[in-house]
């Protein structure tokens, strides 16, 4: 049970056209009532909306918007307070003020969530889905993370959960009435059985779980090729800025420049590198050893070849050195005239210069990662605290299963099932420890 009461401002910082203070405990009625006029809020229906003035220590601070949210139907399970004031940063600090002055205390980063978490209102795939969606930069990852809020995700690991719980039952009765002579062996074959299944089911998961996390993370890509084919033009105009320097001078980018958009519904974390060539430059030979070192931890490769003209050694070099990676061969300056072919080999044809055939990248980029092209990203594992959970579980039914198989006592079996269990009960926070989820909310923005 919680019994202090919280404050915070809910959105952002900065001028805007109203700022939102959140108050949220068992006080939360009675403390804005002290300094809400307009309205008994002691007498107010649940989701209900005032108009009025906050008045502290006979100063009108702000005229605003007031709802009462009683407990448990808000977001934390416990009476809850939002003042909607105008959007200036010094009117929203005055009233938080005045509530600390009542005897409201100043939440920290993520309390909201963590007390509707402890309150029972979510569970952790849930709470850090509410973060996941704020910092949502495509529609894939707003996806994955909305799917997580409904519970999608809570819904399968507590079907593993129930299906492990059913056999840990079934061993229990046998330890409990061992009359029958047989009873152990059927108890062994059922867990054998259900083990070999339920760890065939999460390791398909986690097979999965490597799109959702390219999903959710974003595509860390790499462009690449020979000087002065255009690599950083390619860069500007996926960008829509001008981030990178662009001359007819081989060599000019001798460091990697970052920049993130949006391909479709995937987003791509951008990396344009030095042109990868012979050189005596000390520099650019900085430049290229940071090129290869990017490519080595890429998700994928975009290899930028000049279609204007014939494959230098250099652009062989770098088709060998890619080879067997996950790549895409883009083929710029395709509105010249083109001289450049492969055999076997697919070029997605564009123009920097002129923004042509960058829509044809995202088709690309999906097949070049295996990523399917209508599946759900809402069920996909994508968390890698969940992942590592994940392998904790199966890794525990491997255990199981290689006890079942030796034909070792069925309590010895047991242990492994309830190791599995336990660490699928981590996922949602039925099993989580207070580090854990001291270090998740401290991730969290003040105010929710």
């Amino acid at each position: 049970m919680i019994y202090d009461t919280i404050a915070a401002i809910a959105t952002a910082p900065g001028v805007g056209a109203i700022h939102v203070i959140r108050l949220s405990g068992p006080t939360a009625i009675d403390l804005a009532d002290g300094l809400f006029q307009g309205a008994n809020l002691r007498q107010s229906e649940s989701h209900k909306v005032h108009y009025g003035h906050i008045v502290h220590q006979g100063e009108v601070l702000d005229e605003v918007l007031l709802t009462v949210f009683r407990a448990p139907r808000t977001f934390t399970a416990e009476d809850v307070v939002e003042i909607s004031a105008h959007g200036g940063t010094y009117v929203a600090s005055r009233i938080l003020e005045a509530l600390v002055a009542v005897g409201a205390r100043l939440a920290e980063p993520g309390e909201f969530t963590r007390r509707a978490y402890l309150n029972g209102r979510i569970d952790l795939t849930q709470a850090e889905a509410i973060k996941d969606i704020i910092e949502a930069k495509s529609a894939s990852q707003l996806s994955i993370a909305q799917s997580a809020l409904s519970g999608t995700l809570r819904k399968q690991v507590e079907a593993m959960q129930s299906d492990l719980l059913d056999t840990i039952a079934a061993i229990e009765v046998h330890i409990d009435y061992p009359e029958y002579d047989d009873a152990e062996t059927v108890t062994t074959d059922l867990a054998l059985t259900k083990a070999t299944l339920l760890k065939k089911a999460i390791d398909q998961a986690i097979e999965s779980a490597a799109t959702g996390t390219i999903l959710r993370e974003g595509i860390k890509t790499v462009i690449v090729g020979t000087p002065n084919v255009g690599k950083s033009s390619l860069l500007n105009s996926l960008l829509k800025e001008d981030k990178a320097i662009v001359t007819d001078i081989s060599g000019t980018t001798r460091d990697l420049i970052e920049g993130e958009f949006r391909l479709g519904s995937l987003l791509i974390r951008l990396i344009d590198t030095a042109g990868i060539r012979e050189t005596s430059d000390t520099v650019e030979k900085i430049g290229i050893e940071r090129t290869k070192k990017a490519m080595s931890e890429a998700d994928l490769i975009l290899l930028v070849l000049d279609r204007s003209r014939l494959l230098t050694k250099d652009d062989e070099a770098l088709l060998a050195m890619t080879k067997g990676r996950k790549r895409i061969l883009v083929g710029n300056k395709s509105d010249l005239d083109v001289r450049l072919e492969l055999e076997n080999e697919t070029i997605v044809p564009v123009s920097a210069r002129n923004g042509i055939g960058l829509d044809k990248l995202e088709a690309a980029v999906k097949e070049a990662l295996r990523l399917p092209q209508n599946e759900d990203p809402g069920r996909l594992f994508a968390n890698v605290r969940h992942i590592g959970k994940l392998r904790e579980a199966s890794a525990a039914l491997g255990e199981a299963i290689a006890s079942a198989t030796s034909k070792l006592p069925v309590d010895m079996v047991e242990i492994d099932l309830k190791h599995a269990w336990t660490a699928l009960g981590s996922i949602t926070g039925e099993q989580a420890t207070d580090d854990l989820i001291e270090a998740l909310f401290s991730k969290f923005c003040l105010g929710k």
